[in-house]
Protein backbone atom coordinates (compact mmCIF):
# COMPACT_ATOMS: atom_id res chain seq x y z
CA UNK A 1 0.00 0.00 0.00
CA UNK A 2 1.33 3.40 -0.94
CA UNK A 3 2.10 5.76 2.03
CA UNK A 4 0.26 7.96 0.19
CA UNK A 5 -3.59 7.93 1.34
CA UNK A 6 -6.17 9.61 -1.06
CA UNK A 7 -6.72 12.60 0.68
CA UNK A 8 -3.05 13.61 0.25
CA UNK A 9 -1.97 15.12 -2.63
CA UNK A 10 1.76 14.95 -3.89
CA UNK A 11 4.32 17.20 -2.77
CA UNK A 12 4.45 20.28 -6.12
CA UNK A 13 7.68 19.08 -8.39
CA UNK A 14 9.92 22.07 -7.20
CA UNK A 15 9.69 20.31 -3.52
CA UNK A 16 9.91 17.04 -4.97
CA UNK A 17 13.28 17.76 -6.93
CA UNK A 18 15.28 19.52 -4.09
CA UNK A 19 13.95 16.59 -1.94
CA UNK A 20 15.63 14.26 -4.27
CA UNK A 21 18.55 16.34 -4.95
CA UNK A 22 19.62 16.64 -1.18
CA UNK A 23 22.29 14.45 -1.29
CA UNK A 24 23.73 16.19 -4.58
CA UNK A 25 22.66 19.97 -4.02
CA UNK A 26 26.04 21.28 -3.01
CA UNK A 27 27.85 20.01 -6.11
CA UNK A 28 26.37 23.42 -7.44
CA UNK A 29 29.30 25.16 -5.77
CA UNK A 30 32.09 23.05 -7.01
CA UNK A 31 31.99 25.26 -10.44
CA UNK A 32 35.42 26.07 -11.42
CA UNK A 33 34.76 29.45 -12.90
CA UNK A 34 32.49 30.15 -9.58
CA UNK A 35 34.83 30.08 -6.82
CA UNK A 36 36.40 33.77 -6.64
CA UNK A 37 32.41 35.19 -6.43
CA UNK A 38 32.00 32.29 -4.19
CA UNK A 39 34.93 32.76 -2.03
CA UNK A 40 33.69 36.83 -2.04
CA UNK A 41 30.33 36.19 -0.92
CA UNK A 42 31.16 33.71 2.14
CA UNK A 43 32.94 36.37 3.32
CA UNK A 44 30.28 39.19 2.55
CA UNK A 45 27.34 37.68 4.19
CA UNK A 46 28.24 36.67 7.50
CA UNK A 47 29.60 40.65 7.78
CA UNK A 48 25.92 41.54 6.82
CA UNK A 49 24.58 39.25 9.70
CA UNK A 50 26.91 40.07 12.45
CA UNK A 51 25.36 40.49 15.61
CA UNK A 52 21.67 39.83 14.43
CA UNK A 53 18.96 37.26 15.04
CA UNK A 54 18.95 35.99 11.79
CA UNK A 55 15.64 34.25 9.57
CA UNK A 56 17.22 32.39 7.02
CA UNK A 57 14.44 31.43 4.30
CA UNK A 58 14.59 27.84 2.33
CA UNK A 59 17.71 27.22 4.00
CA UNK A 60 18.19 23.78 2.05
CA UNK A 61 21.37 21.76 3.29
CA UNK A 62 22.53 24.69 5.60
CA UNK A 63 25.49 25.32 3.34
CA UNK A 64 24.94 29.45 3.80
CA UNK A 65 23.84 28.84 7.54
CA UNK A 66 27.21 27.47 8.84
CA UNK A 67 28.90 30.73 7.44
CA UNK A 68 26.11 33.35 8.98
CA UNK A 69 26.27 30.98 12.10
CA UNK A 70 29.78 32.32 12.52
CA UNK A 71 28.95 35.77 13.33
CA UNK A 72 25.26 35.97 14.03
CA UNK A 73 24.05 35.89 16.86
CA UNK A 74 21.67 32.98 15.86
CA UNK A 75 20.14 32.04 13.13
CA UNK A 76 16.63 30.15 12.69
CA UNK A 77 16.70 28.51 9.71
CA UNK A 78 13.71 26.98 7.59
CA UNK A 79 13.08 24.76 5.12
CA UNK A 80 9.62 22.63 3.25
CA UNK A 81 12.28 19.64 2.73
CA UNK A 82 13.06 17.34 5.63
CA UNK A 83 15.97 15.15 3.75
CA UNK A 84 17.48 18.54 3.11
CA UNK A 85 17.39 19.40 6.86
CA UNK A 86 18.84 16.17 7.96
CA UNK A 87 21.87 17.03 6.16
CA UNK A 88 21.42 20.84 7.36
CA UNK A 89 21.53 19.30 10.91
CA UNK A 90 25.01 16.97 10.37
CA UNK A 91 26.68 20.64 9.59
CA UNK A 92 29.50 21.31 11.96
CA UNK A 93 27.62 24.39 13.66
CA UNK A 94 27.42 24.89 17.28
CA UNK A 95 24.14 23.93 18.36
CA UNK A 96 23.37 27.24 20.22
CA UNK A 97 23.95 29.50 16.84
CA UNK A 98 20.90 27.97 15.08
CA UNK A 99 17.90 26.69 15.34
CA UNK A 100 16.76 24.22 12.17
CA UNK A 101 12.86 23.39 11.63
CA UNK A 102 10.52 22.92 8.89
CA UNK A 103 8.10 25.69 7.15
CA UNK A 104 6.72 26.71 4.17
CA UNK A 105 9.25 29.50 2.74
CA UNK A 106 6.06 31.53 1.39
CA UNK A 107 3.72 31.30 4.33
CA UNK A 108 6.38 31.59 7.32
CA UNK A 109 4.17 29.78 9.63
CA UNK A 110 5.64 29.07 12.55
CA UNK A 111 8.58 31.12 12.55
CA UNK A 112 9.51 32.29 15.60
CA UNK A 113 9.09 36.31 16.40
CA UNK A 114 12.31 38.70 17.48
CA UNK A 115 14.79 38.19 14.38
CA UNK A 116 15.95 41.28 12.94
CA UNK A 117 17.69 39.71 10.07
CA UNK A 118 16.33 37.54 7.14
CA UNK A 119 18.55 35.75 4.55
CA UNK A 120 17.04 33.84 1.27
CA UNK A 121 19.86 32.46 -0.91
CA UNK A 122 18.42 31.02 -4.24
CA UNK A 123 14.62 30.95 -3.24
CA UNK A 124 13.66 33.77 -4.84
CA UNK A 125 14.03 32.43 -8.57
CA UNK A 126 11.74 29.89 -7.47
CA UNK A 127 9.19 31.71 -6.60
CA UNK A 128 6.35 32.66 -9.17
CA UNK A 129 6.11 35.83 -10.48
CA UNK A 130 2.49 36.09 -9.08
CA UNK A 131 3.53 35.37 -5.65
CA UNK A 132 6.60 37.53 -4.85
CA UNK A 133 3.97 39.96 -2.89
CA UNK A 134 2.77 37.50 -0.65
CA UNK A 135 5.96 36.21 0.12
CA UNK A 136 7.70 39.66 0.51
CA UNK A 137 4.34 40.82 2.83
CA UNK A 138 4.79 37.41 4.68
CA UNK A 139 8.80 38.01 5.12
CA UNK A 140 8.29 41.83 6.22
CA UNK A 141 5.19 40.51 9.02
CA UNK A 142 7.66 37.56 10.59
CA UNK A 143 10.31 40.51 11.38
CA UNK A 144 11.40 43.35 13.54
CA UNK A 145 10.87 47.22 11.72
CA UNK A 146 14.18 48.23 10.61
CA UNK A 147 15.34 44.12 10.12
CA UNK A 148 18.50 43.91 7.51
CA UNK A 149 17.74 41.96 4.36
CA UNK A 150 19.80 39.99 2.23
CA UNK A 151 18.32 38.32 -1.03
CA UNK A 152 21.05 35.79 -2.91
CA UNK A 153 20.41 34.45 -6.19
CA UNK A 154 21.69 33.81 -9.62
CA UNK A 155 22.24 35.69 -12.54
CA UNK A 156 22.04 34.10 -15.75
CA UNK A 157 25.33 33.75 -17.31
CA UNK A 158 25.53 31.92 -20.61
CA UNK A 159 27.36 28.72 -20.52
CA UNK A 160 27.37 28.09 -16.54
CA UNK A 161 24.06 28.28 -16.06
CA UNK A 162 21.55 25.69 -17.19
CA UNK A 163 19.45 27.14 -20.31
CA UNK A 164 16.14 28.09 -19.83
CA UNK A 165 13.83 25.59 -21.56
CA UNK A 166 10.49 28.03 -21.62
CA UNK A 167 8.49 30.82 -20.44
CA UNK A 168 4.75 30.92 -19.08
CA UNK A 169 2.25 33.73 -20.22
CA UNK A 170 2.74 35.09 -16.87
CA UNK A 171 6.55 35.62 -17.66
CA UNK A 172 7.80 33.03 -15.13
CA UNK A 173 11.19 30.79 -16.69
CA UNK A 174 12.06 27.01 -16.30
CA UNK A 175 14.99 24.78 -16.76
CA UNK A 176 15.07 21.32 -16.81
CA UNK A 177 17.31 19.37 -14.22
CA UNK A 178 18.35 16.15 -14.57
CA UNK A 179 19.17 14.41 -11.49
CA UNK A 180 22.38 12.06 -10.67
CA UNK A 181 19.58 8.84 -10.68
CA UNK A 182 18.35 10.07 -14.08
CA UNK A 183 14.83 11.45 -12.97
CA UNK A 184 14.54 14.62 -14.89
CA UNK A 185 12.52 17.57 -13.72
CA UNK A 186 11.28 20.85 -15.13
CA UNK A 187 12.15 23.49 -12.31
CA UNK A 188 10.88 27.40 -12.30
CA UNK A 189 13.93 29.86 -12.65
CA UNK A 190 13.19 33.10 -12.69
CA UNK A 191 16.41 35.77 -13.47
CA UNK A 192 14.90 39.30 -12.42
CA UNK A 193 16.22 42.13 -13.84
CA UNK A 194 17.51 45.14 -11.24
CA UNK A 195 14.05 47.40 -11.49
CA UNK A 196 11.96 44.10 -11.02
CA UNK A 197 13.79 43.57 -7.96
CA UNK A 198 13.53 47.13 -6.55
CA UNK A 199 9.93 47.33 -7.45
CA UNK A 200 9.06 44.12 -5.42
CA UNK A 201 10.45 44.83 -2.24
CA UNK A 202 9.90 48.57 -2.73
CA UNK A 203 5.87 48.34 -0.54
CA UNK A 204 8.45 47.15 2.42
CA UNK A 205 12.30 48.46 2.13
CA UNK A 206 13.58 51.29 2.60
CA UNK A 207 16.40 51.86 -0.43
CA UNK A 208 17.58 48.68 -1.92
CA UNK A 209 20.89 48.29 -2.43
CA UNK A 210 21.59 45.28 -5.42
CA UNK A 211 24.80 44.15 -5.89
CA UNK A 212 25.72 42.69 -9.02
CA UNK A 213 28.32 39.88 -9.89
CA UNK A 214 29.18 37.67 -12.95
CA UNK A 215 27.30 34.53 -11.35
CA UNK A 216 25.13 36.23 -8.51
CA UNK A 217 23.28 39.30 -7.39
CA UNK A 218 23.01 40.17 -4.11
CA UNK A 219 19.80 42.47 -2.81
CA UNK A 220 20.55 44.20 0.52
CA UNK A 221 17.49 46.24 1.90
CA UNK A 222 16.44 47.43 5.35
CA UNK A 223 12.84 47.47 6.32
CA UNK A 224 10.39 50.12 7.50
Amino acid sequence: MSAMTATQTPPPPIQQYYSKRASEYERIYDKPERQQELEWLRGRIPEIFRDRTVLEVACGTGYWTQFIAQTARHVHACDINEPVLEIARDKPIARDRVTFFKADAITLAGVPPGCDAAFAGFWWSHVKKADLASFVKNLAVHLRPGSRVAILDNTFFEGSSTPVSRRDAEGNTYQKRRLASGEEYEVLKNFPTADELREAVAPVAREAHLETLAYYWLLLFELR
